[in-house]
């Protein structure tokens, strides 16, 4: 029998005007009444528990969900997103699909591990439909 060790994942809104200001800007003057609500504050769970993040949003047009994952010391990564309604979106064990109906984007992962250990963060956008220039958004 193997003895069960804790992790503990941290959730946090903090990050996503920062994800606003450097990944995705809404054209000059105009302004949404959007929001991006998920599961806060230190969940403690023992491996190869079930996960649930909860990540729900408020809109009138249709978002890109994304899951980003800050381990200690190290900057945020893109986990997982989602493009359109429906679309699921997985790497590493977690998964999420973006319903628009009940407007979820719920994390998901069958048996946390140790390596887990970290701080998610949900964030939305408008879809990218072009580019100016050229220029493009790599996450």
């Amino acid at each position: 029998m193997s003895a069960k060790l804790n992790l503990s994942i941290i959730f946090s809104k903090s990050f996503m005007p920062k994800l606003t200001q450097i990944s995705f800007l809404f054209p000059p003057g105009q302004t949404h009444g959007d929001s991006v609500n998920q599961t806060e504050g230190q969940v403690t769970l023992s491996e190869e528990a079930f996960l649930t993040m909860n990540c729900t949003f408020s809109t009138s047009w249709s978002p890109s969900l994304f899951w980003y994952v800050q381990y200690l010391g190290e900057g945020p990564k893109l986990l997982l997103k989602a493009l359109t309604n429906k679309a699921k979106g997985s790497n590493k064990g977690f998964e999420a699909t973006l319903d628009s109906s009940s407007k979820s984007f719920h994390l998901k992962k069958g048996s946390v591990e140790m390596s887990d250990s970290a701080v998610y963060y949900c964030a939305m956008s408008d879809t990218v439909i072009g580019t100016a220039g050229g220029a493009g958004c790599k996450l």
